[in-house]
């Protein structure tokens, strides 16, 4: 049986500067905000990135799809989900939603797709991270 997730949710503000001359979020700010949650969620669950790149592990994005919803304005304030799944036996995916507050608007959904590298630069999943996403097909 596979384990249940852990959902994980990060509140954010909207700075001026990630603004564009439209006066809305730029498309790209969008993937740091993804970028930042991922992170934080992998290292709330024992993921350490800096501690994996020491031991020669890199973790790595090799697909990013993201869908935009909604505008984020200056000021805005949000939240960013993040649910990880196993996506093949050497891929993992995160699905993420940027959903503006108070009112849970969606602004993007993404679905980003990431791999380890081995210290030979080849796809292998650390225990932890397959640990983490529990038994495939289970």
């Amino acid at each position: 049986m596979q384990r249940e997730r852990d959902s994980f949710m990060i509140e954010m503000d909207v700075r001026d500067y990630e603004c564009d001359m439209q006066g809305i979020v730029n498309n790209s700010v969008y993937q740091n905000y993804l970028e930042h949650a991922r992170h934080v969620y992998l290292k709330r669950v024992g993921i350490d990135f800096s501690e994996y790149t020491r031991m020669g592990i890199n973790l790595v994005v090799v697909r990013a799809e993201l869908d935009y919803r909604s505008a984020l304005k200056s000021g805005d304030r949000f939240v960013v989900t993040v649910e990880m799944r196993r996506e093949s036996a050497l891929r993992f995916a995160f699905h993420q939603e940027i959903l503006r507050l108070p009112d849970m608007k969606p602004a993007v959904r993404a679905k980003i797709i990431g791999t380890a590298l081995n210290g030979r630069n080849r796809p292998e999943i650390p225990a932890a991270l397959d640990a983490l996403m529990g038994v495939e097909g289970a």
